[in-house]
C-alpha cells in the first residue's frame, strides 16, 4: 500500500467530551465541532485513549521521541515555563531521533505549524529535531492576537526567526497549514509524502475568541486570565479550530490528496477550567481519567473503514510510533520507541490487543497504571483500584475489596517506575493557580 501523507492535529488543553462526536451538549450557535465530527465519520474514533501526561510538555516530548517521556530531563518539568529560556537543559536535545527526523530520513517533507514548548534555541527548536519548516510558537502559551507570551515576550517564529503578523493565531495557523497543503500538493501525488504537525494552541487560556481583539492588551503578563472566560467563549475558540480543521480537509480534496492521507487529531492532556470531562473526573495535572483520557480520531480513507469505534487502549506515543510504522521510518538502536503501533488496528478498527499504560506525577506524588478494565492510581499517598469498565468515573474504591490485585498492579507500576530516571529534586510543578483563585475538584 502507498505511504500516506500524513497530517498529526494536536488540540490544546481540550476535554474529553468537548467535542460533538464525544457528546459534547448543544451550544446557541450550533455544533461545535461539524467538521471533526465528519472526520469520525470517515474514520475511526477511539474512547480509550490517553495521552502520555496530564500536562502538555511532557505529552510533546512523548509524542515527538516515541517513548516515555520520563527518560528526559526536560519532560520532567511539569510542564517547561519561562525558565527555560537560554536553558541548556531543559527542551528536547537535538541528537535524539524524533518522529519526524526519522521520516524525514525515510523520504517525507516535514513541517511543524504550532505549537512547540520543547525549549527554545539556540539549543533546542523544531528545525533542530526534524522539521524541516516551522511556524508558530516556542512558549506554551501566548495572546491570540499580540502573539506575546506569558513573560511579554513576542513569540511568533517562521523558522528561528522573530515574525510579526496580525492575526488571531488559531486562524493564521489554520490558513498556514492549508497553504502547506497546497504547496506540496504536487510532490505528494507524484509520490514525495508529507508529515505535517499542525499543533494549535486553541482551547488554551487566554480566553480570546476572534472577536475579543480588545482584550489583548489588557492581559499582557496575565495570559492566565484568571478573572475571565466563560462556556461560551472556550466552546467559540474550539469552533474556530473547527472551523480551520475543515478548510484543511477541504484543502485535500481540492488537491485530490484525502484519499491517501492519515488525518490524526487528539489533545495533549484532559481539558482545563472551562473544559467539559463527562463522565470522567479531574483535568489537566491529574492521573484521574479526565486528566489522560482524550479523543482520538483517524481518517484515512485508502485504509480505514469509515464510521467505526475502537475500544483499543492506546496513548500519545503509540500514535507517533504507528505513523513511523506506516511512513517506512527506521527507528535507531538505542531509542527504540516504547510506544506500540496501531497499524492493525486502523485497519480493522474491531481488532485489539493488550496495552498496558503507565504514569507518574512529581505533582501530588501521583502515579498510575491502567491494565485491561483496572486502574490502579495514588494521588496524595491515598492508593485507588477502580474497575474502568462499570465506573470510569472512578468513584468506587476497590482497593479493600481486591487486596490481591491492588498488590500486583502496585508491584507492576514499581517493576516499570524502576527503570525509568528518578524524577529531580529541582523539576518544577508549575500550577498557574490554587483554590484562593477557583474553587478546585
Amino acid at each position: 500500500m502507498t505511504r500516506p501523507n500524513i497530517v498529526f492535529i494536536v488540540a490544546d488543553d481540550l476535554g474529553f467530551a468537548d467535542l460533538g462526536c464525544y457528546g459534547a451538549r448543544p451550544t446557541p450557535f450550533g455544533p461545535v465541532s461539524p467538521h471533526l465530527d465528519r472526520l469520525a465519520a470517515g474514520g475511526v474514533k477511539f474512547t480509550q485513549g490517553y495521552s502520555n501526561s496530564p500536562v502538555c510538555s511532557p505529552t510533546r516530548f512523548a509524542l515527538m521521541t516515541m517513548r516515555y517521556q520520563y527518560r528526559l530531563r526536560g519532560a520532567l518539568e511539569e510542564p517547561i515555563n519561562s525558565r527555560s529560556k537560554g536553558s541548556p537543559t531543559l527542551g528536547l536535545p537535538p541528537d535524539i531521533p524524533t518522529l519526524p527526523s526519522l521520516l524525514r530520513e525515510a523520504g517525507y517533507a516535514t513541517a511543524l505549524i504550532g505549537k512547540w514548548h520543547l525549549g527554545y534555541p539556540p539549543s533546542f527548536g523544531p528545525l533542530r529535531s526534524g522539521y524541516d519548516e516551522f511556524f508558530g510558537i516556542m512558549a506554551g502559551g501566548v495572546d491570540y492576537f499580540t502573539h506575546r507570551s506569558s513573560t511579554g515576550d513576542h513569540d511568533l517564529f517562521d523558522g528561528e526567526e522573530s515574525h510579526r503578523e496580525i492575526g488571531y493565531l488559531t486562524d493564521l495557523l489554520s490558513r498556514k497549514a492549508v497553504e502547506h497543503i497546497d504547496r506540496h500538493a504536487e510532490a505528494a501525488r507524484n509520490g514525495h509524502p508529507f508529515f505535517l504537525s499542525l499543533h494549535y494552541t486553541a482551547p488554551h487560556w487566554p480566553w480570546e475568541t476572534r472577536d475579543d481583539a480588545h482584550l489583548a492588551e489588557g492581559l499582557t503578563g496575565k495570559l492566565m486570565h484568571l478573572d475571565g472566560g466563560s462556556v461560551d467563549t472556550y466552546r467559540r475558540m474550539i469552533h474556530h479550530m473547527d472551523e480551520g480543521i475543515g478548510q484543511l480537509l477541504d484543502a485535500l480534496d481540492r488537491q485530490g490528496l484525502a484519499q491517501d492521507t492519515l488525518v490524526v487529531f487528539t489533545s495533549d492532556n484532559g481539558g482545563e477550567r472551562f473544559s467539559d470531562n463527562w463522565p470522567l473526573v479531574g483535568g489537566k495535572m491529574d492521573l484521574t481519567e479526565g486528566g489522560i483520557r482524550v479523543p482520538w480520531i483517524a481518517r484515512w480513507p485508502a485504509a480505514i473503514p469509515p464510521g467505526r469505534v475502537s475500544e483499543q487502549h492506546c496513548m500519545t506515543m503509540d500514535w507517533s510510533a504507528t505513523m513511523l510504522d506506516l511512513g517506512g521510518g527506521k527507528a535507531h538502536a538505542g531509542h527504540l520507541p516504547d510506544g506500540v503501533s496501531l497499524a492493525s488496528v486502523l485497519r480493522d478498527p474491531d481488532s485489539r490487543f493488550d496495552r498496558d499504560l503507565h504514569w507518574r506525577m512529581k505533582h501530588r506524588g501521583q502515579r498510575a497504571l491502567r491494565s485491561g478494565d483496572w486502574k490502579y492510581l495514588m494521588v496524595d499517598g491515598h492508593e485507588y483500584l477502580f474497575d474502568l469498565s462499570t465506573d470510569s468515573r472512578e468513584r468506587a474504591n476497590l482497593a479493600r475489596r481486591e487486596p490481591d490485585r491492588l498488590a500486583r498492579m502496585r508491584d507492576q507500576w514499581l517493576g516499570w517506575n524502576a527503570g525509568m530516571p528518578a524524577i529531580p529534586a529541582d523539576a518544577t510543578v508549575s500550577l498557574g493557580y490554587t483554590d484562593q483563585d477557583m474553587p478546585q475538584r
